[in-house]
């Protein structure tokens, strides 16, 4: 199983960014997935998850902020992250239950 997520970088606060998460090795379309973060010195959080039936979480602190989608003909997860904070500021990963994770991509929010 292979995940490869894409589209991190430095953006201003307020500001957007897509994720991409590119998968390979499992049968994409029957499983849930996830985006996790991590900032440093804090473990790591879930911030999306989309189930195979396209039903999706969030956590509060980003509900209104964080859309997850998912594209199983392209075998892709998706994370478009909106009105982004320093507080975002952390490597996300995409997520496959239950040990499968993506080598992260890293999103810095400052002016």
């Amino acid at each position: 199983v292979q995940l490869q997520a894409s589209g991190g970088g430095l953006v201003q606060p307020g500001g957007s960014l897509r994720l991409s998460c590119a998968a390979s090795g499992i049968n994409f379309r029957l499983n849930t997935v996830a985006w996790y973060r991590q900032a440093p010195g804090k473990q790591r959080e879930m911030v999306a998850t989309i189930t195979s039936g396209h039903i999706t979480n969030y956590p509060d602190s980003v509900k209104e902020r964080f859309t997850i989608s998912r594209d199983n003909i392209r075998r892709t997860l998706y994370l478009q992250i909106n009105s982004l904070k320093p507080e975002d500021t952390a490597v996300y990963y995409c997520h496959v239950p239950p040990g499968y994770w993506g080598q992260g991509t890293q999103v810095t929010v400052s002016s």
